[in-house]
């Protein structure tokens, strides 16, 4: 096996034979991969995570920090041959366990389209097509992706759902039946991340599908995760030694004595009556929860990447005077206590980040349903997967150019 010196935006490629290796997890591929959030969510469910994808540095810097065994690749994926990924993992066509990522979205987002009320042409649209393109060359047992739910109603999804069924994947309909926004699938659904376990409301479209029948979504879970749950016994910020904790705000005056008067646990910016308020909020009737405070028993407000502005939406500490900091935001999405984030781009840089980023505990809830469905196809020919514990994910030793 042969290995080389990857530059920047390229993975050290490993050229193996015909064989697929060993491995002694369920293999997966993150495309979008962003700051890592699926990544971890399919490793803490067991699977081994062999290849990444993302055209963002500053994404890639940070996902390498958390993930360092992954071959990853920081190029536009429009650019980049399935083949070359395959070879960097030495598969062949139908050896990979799953397929998963999330395409970037903005053209699809509820706050572009006006809750959908109008067409924003942007060029990412079409990068769900280079997630099927890669689907077709790698033909995973699984796929999965995860996007904002304006995407499940586009024609861009019945288009996918006509090819996927025609890989061989299951859709639950015949390709006559469907409609033209894809309507009617059993293999795409809305969910809620709250409902799974992460501590915000955050509605999200899920596609799933696999090439042995139904894969099962992970079933919704009626308790929540609180604000206070999450967040409520941390230090308050400069008292401890994680930097993303410790960021420090700039605001006039003025601002700190608006935001002192807004009422505590759960408090609006419509407290302060009309003359108290900005100009620029007496003559806006919408955007209500911009500059009011988290409630400590519900859970938080979409986790956005302007999570640490207050300006940007409910983002106000539940009783300190101050916004959310970077490490409650991350936690409010349900990422590690010690998970990092490069500081390459200051506050603004690493928010992006967090806010964007799929949820881990969201991605390994359903990662648990998927192995079950591998596991149980696997037995069925006669060849188990080990149990969830024993699934170690190997590490692959990569040798990059670190220079960004």
């Amino acid at each position: 096996m042969n290995l080389r010196r990857a530059s920047l935006g390229e993975a050290a490629v490993h050229t193996s034979g015909c064989a697929a290796p060993r491995h002694a997890a369920p293999t997966a591929i993150d495309l979008f991969c962003g700051a890592g959030g699926l990544t971890l969510g399919l490793k803490q469910a067991g699977f081994s995570v062999l290849a990444a994808v993302d055209n963002d540095p500053l994404a890639i810097e940070t996902y390498r920090q958390n993930h360092p065994e992954v071959i990853t690749w920081c190029r536009d994926i429009r650019a980049l041959a399935p083949m070359e990924v395959m070879q960097s993992v030495g598969f062949r066509p139908g050896d990979l366990d799953l397929l998963a990522g999330c395409p970037p979205c903005q053209g699809y987002s509820m706050m572009r389209t006006l809750n959908g009320s109008r067409t924003v042409d942007d060029d990412r649209n079409g990068l769900a097509r280079d997630f099927l393109r890669f689907v077709k060359a790698l033909l995973p047992k699984v796929v999965m992706m995860e996007n904002v739910p304006g995407l499940a109603t586009d024609a861009i999804m019945a288009e996918g759902l006509r090819q996927l069924e025609g890989l061989g994947y299951f859709t639950g309909f015949h390709l006559g039946d469907m409609t033209v926004s894809g309507g009617g699938s059993q293999v795409v659904r809305i969910l809620d991340a709250a409902e799974y376990g992460v501590p915000q409301r955050r509605r999200r479209m899920l596609l799933l599908t696999g090439r042995f029948g139904a894969v099962p979504f992970a079933p919704a879970d009626l308790t929540r995760a609180t604000v206070w749950d999450t967040i409520g016994r941390l230090p308050a910020p400069g008292s401890g030694y994680d930097p993303l904790h410790n960021c420090t705000e700039k605001r006039s005056e003025r601002i700190r004595g608006l935001i002192g008067k807004i009422p505590r646990d759960g408090g609006s910016r419509s407290s302060l009556g009309v003359d108290e308020q900005l100009a620029c909020h007496r003559a806006c009737t919408g955007f209500k929860d911009v500059y009011g405070r988290m409630s400590w028993g519900k859970v938080a407000p979409t986790i956005t990447s302007g999570c640490t502005n207050p300006s940007k939406g409910r983002f106000l500490h539940p009783e300190q005077d101050r916004a959310i900091t970077l490490r409650e935001a991350a936690l409010l999405q349900s990422f590690p206590a010690d998970y990092s984030f490069s500081p390459q781009q200051g506050k603004q840089g690493a928010a992006r980040l967090i806010g964007n980023a799929i949820p881990p505990e969201f991605a390994r809830r359903q990662a648990v349903k998927i192995r079950e469905y591998l596991q149980a196809e696997q037995s069925t020919a006669g060849d188990d997967l080990p149990p969830e514990s024993q699934a170690v994910p190997e590490r692959r030793e990569v040798l990059e150019n670190d220079k960004h």
